[in-house]
C-alpha cells in the first residue's frame, strides 16, 4: 500500500521502491552483523568491548565488571542514551559532526552510574559503539559490512547509507511533526544506531528472511537475534539482540522502529503466524500504531489530529532572562533553557538543543516537533516552573537552577 507523494509540491507518488531513512531500524542490522560474526566464530557475545578498542581508550567499568558486546546489543551496558559531549554545530543534522575521537573522549571520561547489566536503558550510543567495534574487527566500514554481509545475500539492492543517483531521485523528502520539510541526517560515527536508508520492498525481503520464508545463509544468525535476553522492566516487553519483543494480547511480536528528523519507520513480525509488516513514512509523526495493528488488530490505532498552527510574535528578548535555567520534569530528565543572542533555546536531557518561539509572553513553541512550553510565575513574579505540552500531556518541571 502506498499513500502520498515524495514531496508536498511534487507529483511523484511513493511506492515500494521509494527510499526513506529508516533510523533506528539500523540497530537490528547491527545486531545481525554481530550474530553472524558469532556464528562464524569471529567473536563471542561475552567478549569485553575493551578487547576491540584502542588501548588509549579507557572503557568505563564498575566493581570489576566490564561492558561486553551482549550488553551493547541489549541496551544494558549502563551507558547513557546519548554521549554527553554531543554538541552539534547544526541541530537539524545532530550527528553529522560527531567524530570517533569525540566518542573515545566521552568513553574515557564517563563514570557509570549503575551496575553493568542491571537495567535496560535504550542507548543510541551503545549500539552505535557496537557498530563501530564490529567495523574495527572486520577491518572495513559499517556500510560495506551491511551491504556485503546482509544486503547482497538477501538481494536488497536499495539499502545503504550513501545513495546512488537513482536512489537520490527516489528519496522521499522528510518532514517534521508540523509537516515542514527538513534536512536528511548524516550519522558517520554512530552509523550502527541509525544511518541506513531503505525501501519497503527491500525491508519486506528482510522480514521474509527473518520469518524463514526466504532461504538464507543468515537464518541461524537471524534466529539468534530473536532470542530474548532480558526483561526491560516495562510491562510485557523483553529485549532480544536489538529486537524488542512485546507479548500482549496472546501475540509475541518481534519488532523495532526508527525515527530521524523527518522520517518514522516500523518493522515487525509474528513468527507463529508468519506475518510481517513494514511501515515507512517521510514524516516524523509516530506510525508504530499502524504496524502493530496490522500484525495484531487488538493494538488500537491512535487518534491522530494535525498539530495546531502556531505563529511567532516579536518580544523584547530581555524577557527571556527570567526563563534561563534548568527545569526538572522527572528524575534524570531536565530541560535546560538558554538565551543565545535574541533567541530562546531548550535542550532536554539526551537530546539536541532547539530554538523555541514565542506566541505570547509566557508561551513558546517548537518548530521541529509538535510541542510547546509554558513558563509559570508565582505571585511575586518569579519564574518557578515550566510546563511541557506534548503528546496530549502537560508535564510540569520545577526550576532547580
Amino acid at each position: 500500500v502506498g499513500y502520498g507523494k515524495l514531496t508536498r509540491e511534487g507529483s511523484q507518488e511513493v511506492d515500494g521502491n521509494t527510499v526513506f531513512e529508516i533510523g533506528s531500524i539500523s540497530k537490528v542490522f547491527t545486531t545481525l552483523l554481530l550474530a553472524d560474526m558469532v556464528e562464524r566464530g569471529e567473536l563471542s557475545l561475552d567478549d569485553p568491548i575493551a578487547k576491540f578498542l584502542p588501548k588509549s581508550v579507557k572503557v568505563p567499568s564498575k566493581d570489576g565488571k566490564e561492558i561486553t558486546l551482549l550488553h551493547l546489543a541489549t541496551h544494558t551496558s549502563a551507558l547513557p542514551r546519548l554521549p554527553g559531549n554531543l554538541s552539534p554545530k547544526d541541530v537539524n543534522n545532530p550527528y553529522a559532526d560527531y567524530t570517533v575521537e569525540n566518542m573515545y573522549e566521552f568513553l574515557s571520561s564517563y563514570s557509570l552510574t549503575r551496575d553493568i547489566g542491571s537495567q535496560y536503558e535504550y542507548s543510541n550510543l551503545g549500539v552505535g559503539l557496537l557498530g563501530h567495534i564490529l567495523t574495527l574487527k572486520a577491518g572495513t566500514d559499517y556500510e560495506t559490512m551491511v551491504v556485503s554481509r546482509t544486503c547482497i545475500p538477501l538481494e536488497m539492492g536499495s539499502t545503504s547509507i550513501k545513495l546512488s543517483l537513482e536512489h537520490q531521485a527516489s528519496l522521499a523528502t522528510g518532514h517534521n511533526q508540523a509537516g515542514m520539510p527538513v534536512m536528511n541526517w548524516d550519522i558517520p560515527t554512530l552509523a550502527g544506531a541509525g544511518a541506513l536508508r531503505s525501501t519497503v520492498n527491500d525491508m519486506l525481503r528482510f522480514v521474509a528472511a527473518n520469518l524463514g520464508l526466504m532461504k538464507s545463509d543468515l537464518s541461524a544468525a537471524m534466529n539468534r537475534t530473536h532470542l530474548v535476553q532480558k526483561n526491560t522492566g516495562q510491562p510485557d516487553l523483553e529485549i532480544a539482540l536489538g529486537w524488542h519483543v512485546p507479548n500482549k494480547y496472546g501475540t509475541e511480536i518481534v519488532w523495532h522502529n526508527g525515527g530521524t528528523g523527518g522520517y518514522h519507520s516500523f518493522i515487525g513480525f509474528d513468527k507463529k503466524k508468519r506475518i510481517g509488516v513494514v511501515v515507512l513514512s517521510n514524516s516524523a509523526n509516530d506510525i508504530d500504531d499502524i504496524g502493530l495493528h496490522l500484525i495484531e488488530n487488538k493494538y488500537e490505532l491512535a487518534k491522530f489530529e494535525p498539530p495546531k498552527e502556531h505563529k511567532a510574535i516579536k518580544l523584547d528578548s530581555r524577557i527571556y532572562d527570567a526563563y534561563v535555567g534548568q527545569y526538572e520534569l522527572a528524575p534524570n530528565f531536565i530541560i535546560a533553557i538558554t538565551k543565545e543572542g535574541d533567541g530562546l533555546f531548550a535542550q532536554a536531557t539526551g537530546q539536541s538543543k532547539f530554538e523555541v518561539f514565542p506566541e505570547s509572553e509566557t508561551e513558546f513553541f517548537y518548530t521541529v516537533v509538535d510541542a510547546q512550553i509554558t513558563f509559570v510565575r508565582d505571585e511575586k513574579g518569579q519564574v518557578t516552573h515550566l510546563v511541557l505540552h506534548q503528546n496530549g500531556r502537560d508535564i510540569p518541571g520545577k526550576k532547580i537552577k
